[in-house]
Formats: structure tokens, sequence, C-alpha cells
């Protein structure tokens, strides 16, 4: 299916996510490849590289974006105006001018977007792993996140592709039946038992045909880890002299329902006080009768927490009304941060080099000359901290504001903030959306940390290359993270208006054509006959017998009576006065117009 779509548009690469929910990287992690790599802003995201000249740049983009919207049942064709869109220099990418990135934080994700998602696996949702994926159990999770990352291995002189490598992940952070009862008991904290029976409701009946290899992998992170570790010696569970992590393979502390085929130990390093392990089940041996169905059952109570960025970030709105405001983006230190940057600190210099991507409409009229920078609450200069940055400020309806930065930070910074201040916009009255009084979003900053490298090494094993999911794990990336969204509130018209104006314009329509043709298909002569006729039959009897009786006594003929002087000439005034009125109706409705 996307075969054609790289060689109409030779895309180099693409990368396409629909996420609901936001990834808490307290809670969650936010150092490992996983968060860095897959965990994704709320709505929709878009990016893509293209190897066509750069004046064809665009109009791959908007002909991308209209394709990618009907193949996935998405409203992906919004990010067609230059307005949704930004090019990137260094911040996000590098990519030469070559990358367009756009997105869309509302558009919300539902089974009609996951359809076509899962028509692009060999097996689809009906066989291999990918049948546990139950509709209600994704979309009942605390987040989930659909990423789809297409990378081309480049273009001939006819320009046809010589390769497509396409990667598919769904990421779901999931709330395991047994949690709530569990939740009760707040003096043990244990951690919930889980199953793949109990989460998604369905079980694995061997691998895909179509698919070379099928495993499931069951990582254990560092601090789990070292918090086993101190469990077994606090409850002298171990021989005194044994030291390694025998007793972890062997399930000490949790019980598996499978038992593993590999155990995989990460290359400790430096920062690391324990290694990871990572349990490998391989699902080709099982089948109909035997299906395979993991499940963990704790024997103690543990609580651990994951590792996270170097930093915390997090951005807020600050100032009140619908005329100007600031963003500030804070950043906050985590252990990590205390713990790898402990060894620099006696050096003469150590700084922490923080990227940030941030894309903001183009309602949203940032003063980048009021950029503002606090290292642990005390104001710094900006040539000071800021390294590098890249301003591209918003046109009105034409192109957003982007901005990159690269800030340099000491080792031992436990705060920082930076703030930017800004002007709210007006828009057209068509350019509100339905529910223009809930507010505008502002798309999630993009921060990562160029020092610090997301992966996971472990020992050389050729037989690793038959597992391609390590090969991921072991790639090296930057470690990224998302802020949240923003909710600016902006001035709203009374919408009630127009209303009112359609209905006033209705009536003074109806008012002049309606004495318009009552004017024009009045007979004047019939009116004045039937006046006279009416006149006539309202006359009394009395005075009718007495001038009757006078005519005879007298012999003069009988003069009938006739109507007021006055009623012809009141006709014709009448009649005078509305067209007079009809006419000035005409004229005013037409000046008003021009």
């Amino acid at each position: 299916m996307f075969h054609g779509q790289v060689h109409k548009f030779q895309i180099k690469e693409l990368e396409l996510s629909f996420t609901q929910g936001r990834w808490n990287y307290e809670t969650w992690g936010g150092f490992d490849p996983i968060p860095s790599n897959n965990a994704k802003p709320p709505g929709v995201e878009l990016w893509a590289v293209f190897d066509v000249p750069q004046d064809q740049v665009d109009a791959s983009w908007k002909n991308l974006t209209h394709s990618l919207s009907g193949l996935f049942c998405a409203s992906i064709n919004f990010l067609e105006s230059s307005a949704s869109y930004s090019a990137p220099q260094w911040g996000f990418r590098s990519a030469s001018g070559s990358l367009r990135y756009g997105t869309l934080p509302r558009e919300a994700v539902c089974t009609e977007n996951l359809t076509p998602w899962l028509k692009l696996l060999p097996c689809r949702d009906k066989d291999g792993i990918a049948a546990l994926m139950d509709r209600p159990s994704i979309y009942k999770g605390f987040y989930h996140s659909q990423r789809l990352h297409l990378t081309s291995t480049g273009f001939v002189s006819d320009g046809v592709d010589s390769g497509v490598i396409l990667e598919q992940t769904l990421t779901l952070v999931l709330q395991p039946p047994e949690k709530r009862a569990i939740i009760t008991s707040q003096e043990t904290k244990s951690q919930p038992s889980w199953s793949l029976t109990s989460i998604f409701g369905r079980e694995v009946n061997g691998r895909c045909v179509l698919a070379k290899s099928s495993n499931v992998y069951l990582q254990l992170d560092q601090g789990l880890v070292a918090e086993l570790d101190n469990l077994q010696k606090e409850n002298e569970m171990l021989v005194a002299d044994f030291i390694g992590y025998e007793g972890l393979r062997s399930s000490h502390g949790f019980q598996l329902s499978v038992k593993p085929d590999r155990i995989l130990e990460e290359v400790n390093g430096s920062h690391r006080n324990k290694p990871s392990l990572l349990y490998v089940f391989s699902v080709e041996k099982y089948s109909d009768s035997e299906p395979f169905d993991l499940g963990l059952t704790w024997k103690l109570p543990v609580v651990w927490s994951c590792q996270q960025a170097p930093l915390h970030a997090s951005r807020f709105l600050m100032g009140s009304g619908n005329e100007r405001g600031a963003i500030a983006i804070f950043f906050k230190s985590t252990r990590l941060s205390e713990e790898l940057l402990h060894s620099d600190l006696t050096e003469e210099r150590c700084n922490l080099q923080v990227k940030i991507f941030q894309v903001v409409p183009w309602y949203i009229k940032v003063y980048y000359h009021t950029l503002q920078v606090f290292v642990d609450e005390q104001p710094q200069e900006v040539l000071d901290v800021v390294e590098k940055i890249h301003v591209s400020p918003s046109e009105d309806k034409v192109a957003p504001g982007l901005m990159e930065m690269i800030l340099k930070l000491p080792c031992g910074t436990k705060s920082a903030v930076v703030t930017l201040e800004f002007d709210k916009g007006f828009l057209h009255i068509d350019e509100y959306p339905p529910d223009a009084n809930q507010g505008f979003d502002i798309p999630s900053a993009v921060i990562s940390y160029p020092d610090f490298q997301a992966s996971i090494q472990f020992l050389e094993d050729k037989s690793l290359e038959t597992l391609p999911i390590l090969a991921k794990l072991q790639e090296k990336s930057s470690v990224l993270s998302y802020t949240e969204v923003l909710l600016v509130p902006l001035t709203t018209p009374d919408f009630s208006m127009p209303y009112n104006v359609i209905t006033i314009t209705c009536t003074v329509f109806a008012l002049y054509f309606g004495s318009l043709l009552n004017v024009l298909r009045r007979r004047v002569a019939e009116e004045e006959r039937f006046l006279k006729s009416k006149d006539a039959k309202k006359g009394s009897p009395v005075p009718q017998f007495l001038s009757k009786l006078s005519a005879k006594l007298t012999g003069r003929p009988l003069e009938t009576p006739l109507p007021p002087s006055t009623s012809s000439s009141f006709i014709n005034s009448k009649l005078i006065l509305k067209v007079v009125l009809v006419a000035g109706i005409a004229v005013v409705w037409k000046f008003y117009l021009e």
C-alpha cells in the first residue's frame, strides 16, 4: 500500500502516530528506548523527509496529507495548509530543508484509525501476536499510541525505490484487573499480578504463518532488578557467597507462568547500578491445543521507579485575560541527572545541553525578544545560557511560529525556566471551530538531550541477529520527551449574532417584496367601485326613505348619494406613500450593501 506513496512523493523517511492520552514520564520512565522512541504527543503527529527539489517539497507534503487522510480515515488533510505545518532546520531532525512537521493535538483516535493500521500486518489481527489486539482492551487503557515509521533506502536515477522498510509499533499502558483490589491495601503496596488473558481476554495460538519469527519480550527495568536484589538480601533468601543474578533468572520475587527460552543481560554501563534483564519467549512452538498465555505473579511486595530523563520538562501558561500572556517551560532535575553528572562536577566547566523545538499557531503572536531564562530561580543573561537559537516568526494565516534552541545549563542545576511573552490574535468567524469556547491548542514542545543516548546494549552474541527488536533497542538516539499540550482561551464572538442578522434580513426582504407586489398588482378603479358599493350598502334605510318621499312630492329625480370627496384623494395619497416607502427602503438597502 505504501510502495506507491513512496514512489509517487519521493519519501525518504516518514513517521505517523495516533495517540490517545499522555505519557507519564515521572511514573512510566523517560530514559529507555521505549519512551524516547514510542511515546508520542496526543492526537496526530506527522513528519516526513522528501527526496525532491526544495521548490517541490510543499507540494509533495500537501499531496501526502490527502493520501494519508484517506488511508487512515483521519483529518490529516487539515495539515495541508501552510499555517498548519512547519519546516524545522535542526531542532527536530537534520534534513537540510526537506523536512516537514505537523501535528493535530485535538484529533480523536478510534477504531477507524486502528483498522487500516492492522491491515498492514501480515496476518492482520487474526493470527500471531496481533491476535491480542482486542479493541475494548486497547482503548480502555491509560495510554495507547499506534506508530508507523517508514524508511526508504534511496532512489535510483529512474525514480524507482530500491527498498522500503516499514516499522509498526503499538504502545499501550493498561491497568490489570487486580489492581483495584490491591490498591485498597496501602500497607503492602503490592504490584498487581497479570496475564495476557486477564489483560486482553485472548491467547496467542502460535505465530503468523507469514512471519519469519514471532517472539514476546519481558523486560525487567534496572530499578526493579536493584529492588529485587535488595529484597533478596533483606530476606536472606540467597546464599551468603552467591553473587550475581542467578536468583533473578530463577524467577525469585515473582513467578512466571511460562518458562523463557532465553534471558539476556544488559551490559552494565557506567551510570547504571544494576543491569536490566530481558526474557525472550518464542511463540512458534505453541498452537491451538497449547496456547501461549504469559502471566506474572508477585511473591513479594515490590515498589520501584523507572529511570527518568536527565530533566523533567513541563510547560504551562502565565498571565490572564484575552489580550496577552506568556509560555513557560520548566525543567526540574531528576535523580538521574544528579547521579550521572555528579562525577563531572569536579571539572572546571560542566554543561548539560537541552534542545527545545516548539511550534505555535499563527494566532499566538510570540515576541521572541522577550526570551528570559532563570536558573535556580535566578535570572541569567540569554547569551550565557542559550548556545544556539533559530526563530521563524509567525505570519498571519500563512505560517506558524517556530523556535529551535539549545540551552547550556550547569550540571548542578536544580531547576530552570524559559519564558516567552505573546499576544493573542483575532480570528475570522469562519475560522473558529465548533467548540471555540473550549480554547485553542498549542502543540507539544519537543525536548531532547543530545548528551544522553537512549539505548540498551546486550552482550555480543551472533544469535542476537535473529531478534530484530534487539537491534532497535541497541540503536543510539537522543533521549527525547514531549511536554503538555497547552489550551489557550481566545476572544470569541457572539455566535448568536449571525442568526439575528439572518432573521432581521429575511424580515426586511419579506416586507419589501410583499409591499412591492401589493402595489404592482393593485387595481385602483375596482377599489373605488368597491368602496362606493360598500358605502351604499352601509347607508341607513330611514334617510333613503325620506329622500325618496321628498323626490316624489317635489317631482325631482332621486339622487344617488356620492361618497366623500376625500376618498379618492385619500386612496391616491396612500398609494403614493407606499410607493415612496418602498423606494426609500430600496435606496437605503442598496446604500447599506455598498
